[in-house]
């Protein structure tokens, strides 16, 4: 491929992919009317370990959801990618012998 080409892939691989940037939540930091409570670290650590089974239920029950609105915001996002990293075996799973 010539060098222009590549410019132009690379170009539309970044817009398709910002296309796809998550935008805020406004629940951020409110709390949920039913609990009264905002998820925060632990809360989101333990639902990013549960995150498979909570998506298979999430596909038969329009009452689940994968992802807890009302939490603390930066907190509650990295204990739910730790907890999903943890179950992935972490950085022990990318490693090879």
């Amino acid at each position: 491929m010539t060098r222009t080409r590549w410019v132009l892939v690379l170009i539309g691989a970044a817009l398709l992919l910002s296309a796809c940037a998550a935008g805020p939540n406004p629940q951020v930091g409110t709390a949920a009317a039913e609990g009264g409570e905002v998820a925060g670290f632990w809360l989101g650590l333990w639902h990013g370990v549960i995150a498979p089974v909570t998506f298979v239920i999430s596909l038969f029950n329009d009452n689940v959801a994968l992802y807890e609105v009302h939490n603390s915001g930066n907190w509650y996002d990295a204990g739910f990618f730790l907890g999903f990293g943890v179950l992935l075996g972490g950085g022990h799973g990318a490693t090879r012998r």
